[in-house]
Order: C-alpha cells, then sequence, then structure tokens
C-alpha cells in the first residue's frame, strides 16, 4: 500500500506522522520505505545521511540517471529511505506538468515492487500543489492529510479537498483519504471545535484517531528519532500506535505482527 502524507500548509505535523507512521509498520513487522518527496528535506534530515551530490537523491529518478531501488538507503528500526535534495525544486521548471513525468513515480513504483514487493511505502510531500506532489497523488492508493487544530489548516483541508475534485476525473478514481487531526490540545476549546467542523464535513473520512501536543512528538526529531525511540510510552507514541490501529482497522494498511 501506497501511503501520501500530504497538506498545503506547512507545520502541520506532515513529516512527524511521515516519519511516526514507518516507525510504527517497523514495530509492527514491516520494513516500509520512506520518500522524501520534499526539497527542504526534513525527513532525509532526521535520518541524519542527507545527501550531499543530488546524483544519491530522489532527483537522480526524476533526471532519469538512476533507478528507485538504487537510491534506497537504510534506515536504522524504520525500514529504508529515498532522500530527498534541495535541486528537487527544480523538477517543475526542468520538466514541465506533462502526463509523462506528473505519472513518472507511480510508474517507478510499479517497477519497483515488481522487484521488492510486499512493503508499505510512505510519501513524504512537498507543502505546496506542483509536480512533485501531484506525483505522489498520482501514485499512492491512500492520502493521510494533517491538519492542525486551527483555522487556517481547516482552510487548506478545504483546499486540497477541492484540489482532488479537479483532479479525480484525470485520474477516473476518487482519490481516498484520511484527515487527521494532529497538534490536538484537549484542554483548548478550538480543538474540538476543528474536529467537529471536520466531522460535519468530511464524516467517515476523519480519523478517530487525533495526535495530541505532545513534548515527545515536538521534541524527537531533533535527536534524529521517531517517538517510539525516543519515548515508547509518551502520549505521542500511544497515538501514533492508535493511528495505525485505526488505518488497519479501516483496511488501508495491514501488518504482519501485533502492534508493539
Amino acid at each position: 500500500m501506497r501511503i501520501a502524507i500530504f497538506n498545503q500548509k506547512g507545520g502541520v505535523g506532515k513529516t512527524t506522522t511521515a516519519l511516526n507512521l514507518g516507525a510504527a509498520l517497523h514495530r509492527a513487522g514491516d520494513q516500509p520505505l520512506l520518500i522524501d518527496l520534499d526539497p527542504q528535506g526534513h525527513l532525509s534530515s532526521i535520518h541524519g545521511q542527507v545527501p550531499l551530490e543530488s546524483g544519491r537523491s530522489l532527483f537522480a529518478f526524476f533526471q532519469e540517471q538512476s533507478g528507485l531501488a538504487e537510491l534506497e538507503v537504510d534506515w536504522h528500526e524504520i525500514g529504508r529511505l529515498i532522500p530527498a535534495h534541495q535541486q528537487l525544486i527544480k523538477v517543475d521548471s526542468i520538466f514541465g506538468k506533462g502526463p509523462s513525468v506528473l505519472n513518472k513515480l507511480r510508474v517507478g513504483l510499479d517497477t519497483l515492487e515488481q522487484e521488492n514487493g510486499g512493503r508499505h511505502i510512505v510519501i513524504d510531500c512537498c507543502p505546496y500543489i506542483g509536480v512533485l506532489a501531484l506525483n505522489a497523488i498520482f501514485a499512492c492508493d491512500r492520502l493521510i492529510i494533517p491538519v492542525s487544530t486551527d483555522y487556517l489548516s481547516l482552510q487548506a483541508a478545504e483546499q486540497i479537498t477541492r484540489t482532488l475534485q479537479v483532479l479525480e476525473p484525470v485520474l477516473k478514481r476518487r482519490v481516498e483519504r484520511r484527515y487527521l487531526l494532529t497538534r490536538f490540545d484537549r484542554r483548548r476549546r478550538m480543538s474540538d471545535d476543528i474536529r467537529q467542523k471536520l466531522r460535519e464535513r468530511y464524516g467517515e473520512d476523519v480519523m478517530e484517531t487525533v495526535i495530541s501536543e505532545n513534548v515527545a512528538v515536538a521534541e524527537s526529531p531533533s535527536l534524529n528519532r521517531d517517538v517510539f525511540r525516543h519515548n515508547a510510552h509518551s502520549p505521542g507514541a500511544h497515538d501514533y500506535r492508535k493511528m495505525l490501529e485505526e488505518l488497519v482497522d479501516r483496511k488501508d494498511l495491514s501488518v504482519t505482527d501485533r502492534l508493539r
């Protein structure tokens, strides 16, 4: 299953969600592949070995210099990573927006899965609609949309929904999506208000699980760790474990082992 994590607004926990979903999958017996599709490379920087040369990053795939399998690197206690590079910012201007480039990641993943199938793929997207984000949307089976509990994030969720409505006639399918509330503070009335508005607008596409505002979640990326390695007993680790359980219950993902 291919899961893309996307929101057109920054600061909503997109990269943190990709990181901790990958870690939760690993703890449940999977060896996921994480793909950093953001020129800012935040996910790659958490890995700790950002490639200095663009030829060792996802940019080389778009340049047709390397296949996806050649770009994978190990990620201890998570799985594998295909890292980003700041040169990805040039993809829109260099390659345009024709069908071949928009479907490039999908075709590449089809080939990769023929060689090494049976694992989940988690794609961390850049926070704007362009060739890179469209590649992820065209390639994914599910889209997770993190929404932090503020009104600007709610507006961004509406933007994404409108974008998907425009794309779906081209894709000839509905893009299955899950709205995930992040930075949820139970002490603030606004958090419950945002949750209620999301549920009114998007119904069952809104996940029951929320990711609470939590110190362990916030500080673990700065230590190059997922929340489970940082503090497996923290509320944040509990929330991401529950998120994976819900995705499994919804048949969005499957795991081989009991969740830990």
